[in-house]
C-alpha cells in the first residue's frame, strides 16, 4: 500500500494543502464530501496526527462510531472502512465492485474485522464508498 503524504506533524492538512496534494482528483474529493455533508450531516471530521503511523488522518464518525479513515496519498486519497463478520452479507450483496468484495472475503482478520480500502482514481470508487457507508451505518 502506497505511504501517505501528510507526515509533518507541524502542518495541519488545510484545504490547500490536500487539494495541492490529490491535484486532478480533487474532483473526487470535492463529490464525495458534498455526498457526505448532504446525506449525512450528523457526521463528524476529524484531522488527527497519529504518532504510530506518522502521519495525519480523517476519522469521519456518528457519535462514537467511526464511519472510515482517510488518508492521502501521492497524487490522491484512500478510505478504510472497518467491518465485523456481521456485515459480509451485506457487503457481498451490495453493488460494490467484485475486487472490494474480495478484499473483505480474503482480507487479513484485525481481531474481529476487516478492511475495505478504496483508492479513488474514477467515479465508480464514489459508488462505492456511497455503498460502503450505508453499510457501515445499517449494520450493528
Amino acid at each position: 500500500m502506497e505511504a501517505p503524504v501528510l507526515t509533518d506533524q507541524n502542518v495541519f492538512p488545510t484545504e490547500e494543502i490536500i487539494f495541492s496534494q490529490i491535484g486532478k482528483y480533487g474532483v473526487l474529493w470535492n463529490s464525495m464530501f458534498e455526498y457526505i455533508h448532504k446525506a449525512y450531516p450528523d457526521l463528524e471530521e476529524q484531522w488527527r496526527y497519529y504518532k504510530d503511523g506518522k502521519s495525519w488522518l480523517l476519522k469521519v464518525t456518528r457519535k462514537t462510531k467511526t464511519i472510515f479513515w482517510l488518508s492521502l496519498i501521492k497524487d490522491t486519497f484512500r478510505v478504510t472502512f472497518y467491518f465485523t463478520d456481521r456485515a459480509e452479507e451485506a457487503i457481498l450483496k451490495s453493488s460494490i465492485s467484485e475486487e472490494l468484495k474480495g478484499m473483505f472475503t480474503e482480507g487479513k482478520h484485525y481481531n474481529k474485522i476487516r478492511g475495505i480500502t478504496i483508492i479513488f482514481k474514477r467515479r465508480k470508487d464514489i459508488a462505492d464508498a456511497k455503498a460502503l457507508m450505508q453499510i457501515k451505518l445499517n449494520v450493528k
